[in-house]
């Protein structure tokens, strides 16, 4: 899952990167270089890419271990992370009260590091 879902998500990035992309050149576009809503609408792109590279880092983090397998939780959490990050960043461009919902990716893909890393230890 975290293989298909971290290419997927690099796409979508690219693709979401390529659409954005055509406003930048608009200085006051969404308020301007440095408004809230530009800025959030920027990570929300980039947190597609960032974030399908943490299900790609997952998923070959494990690929050729012969010991225990992957953490499921942590599998689970990335994919929570992954889907949940970017839709928050442009809730929250899009209505500002809506940042109030950042602590469910965070916490996500904090819980899914600390997996991996208990696993590792064990």
């Amino acid at each position: 899952m975290n293989v298909w879902l971290g290419w997927v998500w690099i796409t979508v990035g690219l693709i979401s990167g390529a659409v954005v992309g055509l406003f930048f050149h608009d200085p006051n576009w969404l308020g301007g270089y440095g408004a809230w809503r530009r800025r959030l609408v920027r990570l929300g792109h980039i947190s597609f890419l960032g974030t399908g590279l943490l299900n790609l880092a997952f998923a070959f983090t494990f690929a050729n271990q012969t010991g225990p397998a992957p953490p499921v939780l942590a599998s689970w959490l990335l994919a929570v992370g992954a889907v949940t990050m970017p839709m928050v960043c442009f809730l929250t461009a899009w209505r500002d009260g809506l940042r109030h919902l950042f602590p469910i990716p965070v916490a996500s893909l904090i819980g899914a590091a600390l997996s991996v890393i208990v696993q590792g230890l064990l």
